[in-house]
């Protein structure tokens, strides 16, 4: 029986034991299944991935050049990546400790963070990125002298540069520490820029030490494209001078921009806001506003505390005026749980009003006011009427309407609408109108266009979407669909006001009136090449569509040469440039209605193109808010068109064709006539028709002496039959002057003044009825005697705006 026991307990323990390693190596074979077979490529990938280090390697980002192809406006420069290889690093020799003093000395870092990077068991660590060549440089004397045979490694890297700081900045944007671009053509392009990451891989081991070998994988960074933009920097620069020198004339708080648009193409051939920012440093603010900061940070405090004084006033009355018991009780207990500031809450919101006020000033500095802000465009906008008027046969040039000063409407409940000269301008021709820059003949026409054709064109033109520039952060513009255009809205959308668009989108428009009718494409980048100067890319330049016609393209810019020749923008007329343009200064009423105590502001503005008889180039210029003089399109930018286009359109190889009138008033520049002989100097000049007269310290005046210098120098600007001044010697202290004031006076007066400082005088503008608006040497400078000063007229018409537009 006890045999029979054993026997059954044996094959009892077999089965159990079978059982158990069947379900033993069933589960091991399922596992192995599993990780084999079902997630075998998930593992190799992980287990290949703990056992490499994969170091990034930065590729050389695009270079951008302007419209010559030759001048760089950004680039990217060797930098270093300073790094260090604990474990090569002989530490019996104390190689560590050497490291760590050299580098921290070199670097401007704490000792002890590099000792412990120097000490650590790794065959690869970071230290600093970004060192300059020259701090590399010392790196490199350290080792040698010091004698460290390994450990330090030196990885080349790029940083951004911008060799002509300010120039065009809120159009190239900058980059960050990590080479993305943030702002400008450097974010908008960034894909194409930064090119792409190559890789370096080595081996560690299961502890994530590297290990002791080179681990040969090596996948090259590929550079990025360079650009070459429609930006010309010699444009850019002569637009920017002129620019800035018209915002600190007007003072506008808000800044000015200027547009140079290629009317044919849509090439930009410059763009710039004022102010605006270094790239090489963009997040420093100019010193003017940083000072300002705190002074605005103590307003906005004392308005805080005005607020809690408000309601704890409000507070305590309640108390006072409670009726009942229970209702003063409740008030009290009100007032005792009222968080009030404290000395703390007030530092706190000190800390944090100046870190916004220092992020705001920053945002403005880098926005770019031509196309990510909008405006009411004003009278520019009147020239985009008038086509529409002309092209719809809705009027010609010389369909009649009478301006009294106002325009009434039927329905006596809603408010006239003046003209910006209240006495009213007569019966008047479409070409009057324009010229005279009337409201109300401008609504005329646009009721006699009705909502639905006026809307039809207004969306032709392009005001109704961005152009599509290719710049970051290009705003929507503002408008009444055609059923918002009610009989109000329709008349103040007529003469440019009560509707947003951006300044790229004016100046499209306006470029579509100048070049018969076609709607061009505006753009920066010109074309794309690889790192061979191979071309990628380049620009498609057709026209999106066909707004107007070509005939009434020709008519309107006869119209506005005519208005920038004689009328209301004679201010941005250039002799022999047959200019056409057309001024505007429009209310900025949504600003007004959110502050009224800071009274109207405006935007003055002037926008037009040359030549009128084959235009090429369109120029807008506007300031946002000037606070000095009263706000005039024709007076305060005006003259900064003018300014411009003299200096670019020769530039840019347009030809003058001066008139015989222009030709008599026309500047002469000086012939060099030093090294000469007095003798023969005299007969240079008079061949040439200038006067002469000889500055002499000898007492000789013998015409065999030679001529040290003269006044004017060889190539400046002397008045035709002008007088040049020739000295035998340096000029002595008395034979300086001052220069006259000659601000705010008229033509004759200013010959007269500088017939008696014994200066010269050429003169920019309308010198025939307008006054002195600027000169080109401020008054009180010292200067040699004979000195030529230039000085701009303007037009004394610019009326300040009542309703609507000043001119």
């Amino acid at each position: 029986m006890a045999g029979s026991n054993n026997s059954k307990m044996w094959r009892k323990t077999v089965v159990i034991t079978g059982i158990l390693i069947f379900l033993g190596f069933g589960v091991v074979t399922g596992n192995l299944i599993r990780w084999q077979l079902v997630r075998g490529e998930e593992l190799k990938t992980k287990a290949i991935d703990q056992s490499l280090t994969s170091t990034a390697l930065t590729p050389m980002r695009g270079t951008i050049y302007d419209a010559t192809g030759t001048k760089v406006l950004a680039q990217s420069a060797s930098v270093w990546t300073v790094a260090l290889e604990p474990n090569y690093i002989d530490t019996e020799k104390g190689d560590d400790v050497k490291i760590a003093k050299g580098l921290s000395e070199i670097l401007g870092m704490d000792y002890e963070t590099v000792l412990k990077k120097a000490q650590q068991n790794s065959y690869f660590t970071y230290v600093k990125r970004k060192v300059e060549t020259d701090v590399r440089d010392q790196i490199l004397a350290m080792i040698d002298e010091q004698k460290i045979s390994r450990g330090i490694i030196l990885m080349e890297d790029y940083k951004r540069y911008y060799p002509y700081g300010t120039t065009a900045s809120t159009v190239l944007g900058f980059t960050g520490t990590d080479n993305q671009g943030l702002a400008g053509i450097e974010t908008q392009y960034d894909d194409v820029l930064s090119g792409t990451e190559g890789r370096l891989v080595s081996a560690k081991n299961a502890i994530g030490t590297d290990m002791p070998f080179q681990y040969d994988q090596y996948i090259e960074a590929a550079d990025g494209y360079d650009l070459v933009l429609t930006i010309d920097e010699t444009v850019q620069s002569i637009v920017e001078k002129h620019l800035e020198a018209g915002l600190e004339a007007c003072g506008a708080l808000e800044g000015g921009t200027a547009v140079v648009m290629d009317v044919n193409t849509g090439a930009i051939r410059a763009l710039s806001t004022k102010g605006d920012y270094d790239p090489n440093d963009p997040f420093t603010i100019s010193e003017e506003v940083e000072a300002a900061i705190p002074e605005k940070v103590e307003e906005q405090l004392k308005e805080a505390q005005e607020k809690e004084q408000q309601e704890l006033n409000k507070l305590q009355l309640d108390i006072d005026t409670a009726e009942t018991e229970e209702e003063r009780e409740a008030a009290k207990q009100a007032l005792a749980d009222y968080d009030r500031l404290t000395s703390e809450d007030l530092a706190e919101l000190r800390e944090t009003l100046t870190d916004d006020a220092y992020a705001a000033a920053q945002n403005k500095q880098w926005r770019n006011k031509a196309v990510s802000d909008t405006y009411y465009p004003g009278s520019v906008f009147k020239m985009v009427t008038g086509s529409m008027a002309l092209e719809s046969g809705v009027a010609t040039e010389e369909s009649v309407y009478t301006c009294t000063g106002e325009w009434n409407f039927d329905d006596p409940s809603i408010e006239p609408i003046n003209c910006w000269y209240h006495p009213g301008h007569g019966t008047e021709t479409l070409v009057d109108g324009i010229c005279n820059s009337c409201n109300p003949y401008m609504i005329w026409l646009g009721q006699k266009l009705g909502r639905e054709r006026f809307f039809s064109f207004f969306d032709a033109f392009g005001f109704t979407k961005p152009t599509g520039i290719d710049l970051p952060g290009e705003a929507d513009s503002l408008y009444y669909d055609v059923d918002g255009l009610n009989v109000v809205e329709l008349a103040t959308e007529s003469f440019g006001q009560n509707f947003s668009i951006t300044p790229i989108q004016m100046i499209t428009a306006i470029c579509a009136v100048a070049n018969g009718g076609y709607l061009v494409q505006p753009h920066i980048v010109d074309r794309m090449l690889d790192s061979d100067g191979n071309i990628v890319q380049t620009a498609d330049t057709s026209y999106k569509r066909q707004v107007i016609s070509e005939d009434v393209s020709a008519r309107m810019t006869k119209i506005l040469q005519r208005n920038a020749t004689s009328e209301s923008g004679k201010n941005g007329y250039v002799a022999g440039y047959r200019i056409a343009g057309k001024t505007g200064t429009s209310e900025k009423m949504n600003e007004y209605n959110l502050h009224p105590e800071r009274g109207m502001q405006y935007i003055v503005s002037y926008g037009g193109y040359a030549p009128a008889d084959d235009p090429q180039y369109a120029l807008l210029v506007f300031y946002d808010e000037p606070q000095i003089g009263n706000p005039s399109g024709g007076s305060q930018a005006g003259p900064i068109f003018a300014a411009i286009m003299e200096e670019i359109l020769p530039y840019l190889g347009v030809d003058p064709q001066y008139t015989e009138s222009e030709y008599e008033n026309l500047a002469d520049k000086a012939p060099n006539v030093i090294g000469r002989t007095i003798g023969e100097a005299k007969q240079q000049l008079e061949e040439a028709g200038f006067d002469w007269t000889i500055v002499d310290y000898s007492g000789e005046s013998a015409d065999d002496q030679l001529v040290v210098t003269q006044v004017p120098s060889p190539g400046a600007a002397i008045p035709k039959q002008g007088t040049v001044a020739l000295y035998t010697a340096e000029p002595k202290e008395e034979d300086y002057v001052e220069v006259p004031n000659f601000i705010g006076y008229g033509l004759e007066t200013c010959q007269y003044l500088a017939n008696v400082a014994d200066v010269q005088v050429v003169v920019t503008g309308d010198g025939s009825s307008g006054y002195a608006q600027s000169q080109d040497t401020e008054a009180g400078t010292r200067v040699k005697r004979g000195s030529v000063i230039k000085i701009s007229f303007v037009s004394s018409g610019g009326v300040e705006s009542v309703t609507g537009d000043n001119e």
